[in-house]
């Protein structure tokens, strides 16, 4: 019996431990690539890059729109204008449907992603900020510390993601991109975007964008950092923010 027990215990401390913990979130900064032309009247909500342009939804009431966007130029090319009563939000692609939120309507909007014409609509018991997907879900945020999965055809909610740092709630969670298997988030009113694992809610990394956001208010009367949209095909990844000139891509780089 004896040499049963020292056997285990020989055995026991030969397993190694894996009940570290969390990881420590990777920092990053980032490296200017290009900038382009940006409506400085373009109250940005919510951005997404797709076969070559920019989709864009811009907030306000009186001045919300979902935009088609030449890149290179900043000309828009097609625009489609919300009714008086509706902050536009955050927008996203979902196959050949572009899906919209407003702000306190709680009332998204579903259309036809070549004609812009409306083709439905849905209702949420949250404010809507920003919207993504990962190819089967739709995630949504409403400015709290939470995500919402959805079902893309029905709308219907299927599960909640509760994000943190380091056991602290994240809260301002805005405008949202799926990055290739990672959620990306601007935090409302800072400088940073949060990078959020989908299985865990945890923050696994933080993109400190404060240079950028001090260049943009030289130029003239901006708002905040919001909008992001990642190129899949190139793996460019684009960044800009309400009133903004420029719309920049950039590229990330560890923080010393």
């Amino acid at each position: 019996m004896r040499r049963l027990v020292i056997l285990l215990l020989v055995v026991l401390l030969a397993i190694p431990l894996t009940c570290s913990g969390p990881k420590e979130a990777t920092l990053y900064t980032y490296e200017v690539v290009n900038a382009y032309p940006h409506d400085t009247e373009a109250f940005t909500q919510g951005l997404v890059f797709e076969d070559g342009f920019l989709y864009e939804g811009t907030g306000l009431e009186g001045r919300s729109s979902l935009r088609k966007v030449d890149l290179a130029t900043g000309e828009v090319l097609q625009i489609k204008s919300l009714s008086q009563e509706f902050f536009g939000e955050g927008i996203t692609i979902y196959r050949d449907k572009i899906i919209q939120l407003t702000w306190k309507s709680r009332i998204g909007f579903v259309y036809d992603k070549n004609s812009f014409v409306k083709i439905g609509e849905f209702t949420y018991p949250t404010e809507g900020w920003g919207i993504t997907h990962d190819g089967k879900r739709l995630i949504m945020s409403d400015g709290t510390a939470a995500l919402y999965l959805l079902n893309p055809e029905t709308f219907a909610q299927t599960g909640k993601i509760r994000v943190s740092y380091e056991g602290t709630p994240v809260s301002g969670l805005n405008e949202l991109e799926y990055i290739k298997g990672e959620i990306y988030a601007n935090v409302w009113q800072t400088n940073r975007i949060a990078i959020i694992s989908p299985k865990t809610g945890e923050v696994v990394g933080w993109i400190d964008l404060s240079g950028l956001v001090a260049t943009e208010r030289s130029l003239g009367k901006v708002d905040v950092l919001n909008g992001i949209a990642y190129d899949a095909k190139n793996g460019r990844l684009f960044v800009t923010g309400k009133l903004w000139p420029r719309v920049f891509e950039i590229k990330l780089a560890l923080q010393e």
